[in-house]
């Protein structure tokens, strides 16, 4: 069960980065639809829990250091290159966006440049996946424990201290913007999207794990405590809608309302869980194209962030709006595939290997 629990925390760890844990991805996503928001985030729990159980299933059925066997196992040569090529464009895309929102923290909670804490979390991400993948499996597991505590810590001090009921709430809460078109298609774009974030580091993380069970068993409670963390962050935004709904990072709104010492606090798990998917995106995005534990691949990580530190300049916001929901489209090729997986027959290497271009 150890094993299993460390391999949730970590598949938590690697999706929960800038916009989920300030809020910002939740409020568009669920907020804004009010009380719909509730069955969109038990939708997302119910689909986050069956896939998450069945990426870390394929991963250590196949024993893959990589997605690409996994993903061309399950999809084909033809399906497979366009899966193949979302999961790339997104993990340095959600890089990028993890690098940006280091810079949009730095500035929003610390008056500091926002280049600081980009360039910082830059050299923090080069450095961590240079290990090998069970000590960036740990790192990031490690962390997730305090964003745990957070959330629920802001969701209790929220629902205690609300000033309206959600009825009263509800149409505060609808004025929201959101680019999705009503909660059932903004629910699956979520998990889309999130799935194409996470699916490449589920994979390497259950072909890390000999036993299928446990891998199996680590991506369901993956997928359920994520689920629990989306909708107890919906229920705090909207119980505090009136106050955070035009800031930037709605639950550090919720703390720093608390104590602007918390808030700091805040900060630090904020920045760690950035961390967290920004090092899982590169680790993931550089061992597609290299050997991990080769000298090459030292090289092509470096290279790799430094582009993505280049690109995050363009902002952490407009980032998000832009590429969130286009990936979240996108990505329903690679659930598509997850879920025709899981009706047939396991795919095995040998099958992978034969489908898989060299």
């Amino acid at each position: 069960m150890k094993k299993s629990l460390q391999i949730g925390s970590a598949f938590i760890g690697i999706i929960v980065g800038a916009g989920f844990a300030s809020g910002q991805e939740v409020l568009q996503y669920f907020t804004s639809f009010g009380m719909m928001g509730i069955a969109g985030a038990l939708l997302s729990t119910a689909l986050f829990a069956y896939l998450g159980m069945n990426l870390t299933r394929l991963g250590s059925r196949m024993r893959t250091d990589s997605h690409k066997e996994v993903i061309y196992g399950i999809s084909g040569k033809t399906i497979g290159r366009i899966v193949d090529g979302i999961i790339i464009f997104t993990l340095f895309g959600v890089g990028v966006v993890m690098i940006a929102g280091a810079g949009s923290l730095f500035s929003q909670q610390f008056g500091l440049p926002a280049v600081l804490g980009s360039t910082l979390m830059a050299l923090l991400v080069a450095g961590t996946i240079m290990l090998n993948v069970q000590k960036v499996i740990a790192i990031i597991g490690g962390v997730t424990p305090f964003l745990i505590l957070a959330v629920v810590l802001i969701s209790v001090y929220s629902l205690l201290t609300m000033d309206s009921s959600f009825q009263a709430l509800n149409p505060i809460a609808s004025e929201q913007p959101s680019t999705l078109p009503n909660w059932f298609i903004s629910a699956i774009n979520y998990v889309s999207f999130n799935i194409a974030v996470g699916a490449s580091m589920a994979i390497v993380m259950g072909g890390a794990e000999p036993d299928e069970k446990i891998a199996a068993r680590g991506g369901l409670i993956g997928g359920l405590g994520l689920g629990l963390l989306i909708l107890l962050s919906h229920l705090a935004i909207f119980s505090k809608i009136t106050t955070v709904a035009a800031v930037d990072m709605p639950m550090l709104g919720i703390v720093n309302e608390v104590s602007p010492a918390l808030g700091v606090a805040m900060s630090f798990v904020l920045f760690g869980m950035i961390f967290n998917t920004a090092a899982s995106m590169f680790y993931s995005f550089s061992a597609r194209f290299t050997a991990m534990d080769s000298p090459k691949s030292k090289l092509f990580i470096s290279v790799a962030v430094l582009v993505g530190y280049i690109a995050s300049f363009v902002g952490f916001t407009d980032l998000v709006s832009l590429f969130y929901p286009l990936i979240g489209y996108l990505g329903l090729f690679l659930v598509g595939a997850i879920v025709y997986a899981s009706f047939r027959k396991s795919p095995r290497t040998q099958t992978a290997e034969s489908q898989t271009p060299a």
